[in-house]
C-alpha cells in the first residue's frame, strides 16, 4: 500500500476526483474520490489508451485498444512523482499531438526537446511523451523510445485515455490465453503444427 504524508494525501484527493476500476477490456467503473456514486463506462466501439500506472497494485503500463477491445500494444512507462506531481486519474481525450515539443514549465536545460511524440490528454499539460521509463515524471507518462512511436501515429484527437490505479494486464492476459486456444483449434482443424 502507497502511504502518503497528510499533505500529500491532501494534494492527492484534491488531483483524484475520480477512481477507476476496470472491469473488462472495455467497461470501467468511475466513482467519486471517496468510492462512491459508481458509474460504468463503457468504451466499445473506440479506440483508447489505458494508463496504469506505476504504483504498488498497478502496472506500470500503456495499453492501446482497439474499437473492437483487442489489446494490440503495451508497454514500460513512468509517471508522475509524488508531492503534487501525481498522473490525474480519470477518463480523459486526447487533446492534441506534438511530434517535437519543449515543455514550457519544465523545460530541458540542454535545450533538447523533452515532450517528443506528446500526446496530451489534459488541459494542465500531462500527456504521453518519449520519456525515460525509469525516472518520475512532474505528471505526464513516460513512454519508451520503442513503443512511443507507434502509439503517436496511432493516436487520434478526441480517443479516450484511462488513467488509473489498479490493474488492467489481467484482460492481456485472457487474449494471450484465447489466441493460443485458437491457434490450437485452428492447427487441429488443418493438420498444422
Amino acid at each position: 500500500m502507497l502511504l502518503l504524508s497528510s499533505v500529500e494525501a491532501s494534494k492527492f484527493k484534491q488531483t483524484h476526483k475520480h477512481n477507476i476500476k476496470a472491469l473488462s477490456t472495455t467497461k470501467f467503473e468511475v466513482t467519486d474520490k471517496h468510492h462512491k456514486n459508481p458509474q460504468i463506462r463503457n468504451l466499445k466501439g473506440k479506440n483508447f489508451f489505458v494508463i496504469s500506472v506505476r504504483e504498488p497494485g498497478s502496472d506500470g503500463r500503456v495499453y492501446a485498444v482497439d474499437s473492437d477491445g483487442t489489446i494490440w500494444w503495451h508497454g514500460v512507462i513512468s509517471f508522475g512523482a509524488g508531492g503534487g506531481h501525481e498522473t490525474t486519474n480519470g477518463i480523459h481525450k486526447v487533446l492534441l499531438k506534438r511530434r517535437f515539443h519543449m515543455s514550457k514549465t519544465h523545460p530541458s536545460k540542454n535545450g533538447i526537446n523533452n515532450m517528443d511524440f506528446e500526446i496530451a490528454f489534459t488541459s494542465s499539460g500531462e500527456a504521453l511523451h518519449l520519456g525515460n521509463t525509469a525516472a518520475m515524471s512532474h505528471g505526464c507518462i513516460h513512454v519508451g523510445r520503442q513503443d512511443i512511436a507507434p502509439l503517436f501515429k496511432w493516436a487520434k484527437v478526441g480517443m479516450p485515455v484511462v488513467v488509473m490505479r489498479g490493474h488492467y494486464k489481467q484482460f492481456l492476459a485472457e487474449e494471450v490465453k484465447q489466441f493460443k486456444e485458437d491457434i490450437k483449434e485452428y492447427d487441429a482443424e488443418t493438420g498444422s503444427h
